[in-house]
């Protein structure tokens, strides 16, 4: 997938939070553990979180910052990565914080280059701040994760 403008960028990322929720729902209904299912329903629920917020960043962003354009930003088809995973139903905590770490991480790491390409430091300057609060809220959950286990 090409992208031209960021606000179509920042709209991808924000359906692709989605379609995350949408496969924690999936791998929900299919998971035998209740730990696992408890912790799906988590990871659902904070995507869900996540592009609602995204969402109001690109609502209340200005006009300029969203119509900018880059050449050569291009992402995989990651709503087909999430149709298409599949984990047993014998799915471990573990394969689950795995699956959204690998997940998590490539939409992170298209902000991440979109902010290296971007021309203007104001742009990349928000880029990288939109990055760097991904990557907290990426750890506060893996954080929260290690704290089910414990109980």
């Amino acid at each position: 997938m090409r992208f031209q403008q960021l606000s179509e960028l920042l709209g991808y990322v924000a359906t692709c939070r989605i379609e995350m929720a949408k496969l924690y729902s999936r791998l929900q209904v299919e998971a035998d553990s209740t730990r696992v299912k408890m912790m799906l329903e988590y990871f659902q629920q904070h995507q869900k979180s996540v592009s609602e917020k995204l969402e109001n960043y690109i609502d209340e962003a200005p006009k300029k910052v969203l119509d900018t354009w880059y050449k050569d930003i291009s992402f995989e088809d990651f709503v087909k990565r999430c149709h298409d995973t599949v984990l047993t139903a014998n799915m471990s905590e573990e394969d689950v914080l795995d699956l959204h770490l690998n997940l998590d991480n490539r939409l992170i790491d298209l902000l991440q280059k979109t902010a290296e390409h971007s021309s203007c430091s104001d742009i990349a300057g928000a880029l990288n701040d939109l990055v760097r609060v991904e990557k907290i809220q990426q750890q506060r959950l893996v954080h929260s994760s290690i704290r089910m286990d414990d109980l």
